[in-house]
């Protein structure tokens, strides 16, 4: 539009509902210390009624219509989403478009807020599979927003004020700073006409950037925090390849390969057949500079040493040791699986795109991609390994009673 929002519409035939999104490029990433958790508390404070809604009223102008509403806060992104039938579409983005350019803000409820974020807070810092991700963060971006905590911290969300959180609203959700998109039953030109009449009468302003990330990591970190839990937790962390990189799809079927399901290496290695941990996984961070692969576990105490010997040496294996064929098909295979699988939901499909959309991606041919999942190979595979699964480049963050941490200071070497 004239004012700088985007919109897009993904029509979708067959579907009887739409799914709407607003994004905003506002989160931890544009944040400081002293205002910390700030985005995630105006996301929350949204939905506490508008200038002419009531909190009330607008859980029950989307539920009495059988549809549903949410929102969420990510470190480059902020996202207030609603799933309607096709015939309620105009009410779902008359009700978004509401929150996010008329928020009440009221006094009282930035007041109650703070209660409820700070307890949110406490929450995490009691579920060490949760809290030693945090830790991780912090480790791999030290003094940066992006190591800071979504939530904030109990100081940074006591200390921010009613002014504060409006200026920050002022500022970040603005037009040239959204996007609108519609997933579903619907039509590209009524969402545009919906987006003109519920969004174009605000001036759009300069669109917000966030500091760059800073890499200096010349040797692998760790930090042990020392805590009576059932399990040992574990989070082990490496720098890899940003949301724009040719090799993200690459590093996707690595993911898949060593620990994204139940057939992959480390699930099947370090739980089925080892039996030393429950749970297992690996996923990936990414983001528009940076990004991250992980592996987390949560371990018996006394294997947790072992657990750590396994899963480095899984990852040193895959740098030397070319992927075979068969294995190769079924992960590529999966990937492609759950991609379409994603798309067959209006709701799914409206959060893939739009991420995309706002972070500023220029590829949404699903054929495309799918192409290029099926060209990755076992000598990208084996170079993408050797780039990201190196001592240098490692950080292991744990939570539990551990009692030898020289031990585990002695497993953390890739060769």
């Amino acid at each position: 539009l004239e004012n700088g929002l985007r919109v897009a519409a993904e029509p979708m035939s067959g579907m009887e509902s739409v799914a709407l999104g607003i994004w905003i490029r506002a989160g931890g990433r544009y944040e400081s210390a002293s205002n910390n958790g700030i985005s995630h508390f105006l996301e929350h404070l949204s939905f506490k009624g508008t200038q002419k809604r009531s909190m009330m009223t607008i859980k029950q102008e989307i539920e009495g219509r059988g549809g549903s509403f949410n929102g969420f806060t990510s470190e480059e992104h902020t996202c207030y989403l609603v799933k309607v039938l096709a015939k309620d579409a105009e009410l779902g983005a008359d009700i978004l478009s509401d929150m996010v350019l008329h928020p009440r803000l009221a006094e009282e409820e930035v007041v109650k807020e703070k209660s409820v974020i700070i307890e949110e807070i406490n929450m995490y810092k009691d579920m060490p599979s949760h809290y030693v991700h945090e830790i991780l963060a912090e480790m791999m971006w030290p003094g940066q927003p992006l190591g800071m905590p979504l939530a904030g911290t109990v100081e940074s969300v006591k200390s921010l004020t009613r002014d504060a959180i409006v200026s920050y609203k002022e500022n970040f959700y603005n037009p040239r700073n959204m996007l609108l998109i519609g997933a579903g039953r619907i039509k590209k030109e009524d969402l545009l006409a919906m987006s003109k009449k519920y969004l174009s009468g605000v001036e759009g302003k300069a669109a917000s950037r966030f500091e760059k990330i800073k890499l200096d990591q010349q040797a692998s970190r760790i930090n042990i925090r020392s805590k009576d839990t059932e399990q040992t937790h574990v989070a082990l962390g490496l720098h890899a390849m940003d949301r724009f990189h040719p090799d993200k799809h690459v590093l996707s079927v690595l993911n898949i390969i060593l620990g994204a399901n139940m057939s992959s290496r480390l699930f099947h290695i370090v739980r089925d057949e080892m039996a030393l941990c429950y749970e297992i996984s690996s996923s990936m961070r990414r983001y528009e500079d940076c990004g991250a692969f992980v592996i987390s576990a949560g371990v018996d105490h006394n294997k947790m040493v072992k657990s750590l010997e396994i899963i480095l040496r899984e990852l040193k294996r895959i740098t030397g040791e070319p992927v075979g064929e068969e294995e190769l098909r079924r992960a590529k295979e999966y990937y492609k699986g759950q991609l379409l699988f994603a798309l067959e939901d209006t709701m799914s499909h409206m959060l893939w795109l739009g991420e995309k959309m706002i972070s500023g991606e220029k590829d949404f041919s699903v054929k495309t991609i799918l192409d290029r999942i099926e060209s990755v190979n076992a000598e990208d595979l084996t170079r993408v390994a050797k780039a990201v699964f190196k001592n240098e480049n490692l950080n292991l963050a744990v939570i539990g009673p551990v009692k030898d941490e020289k031990a585990v200071k002695e497993v953390l070497h890739l060769g």
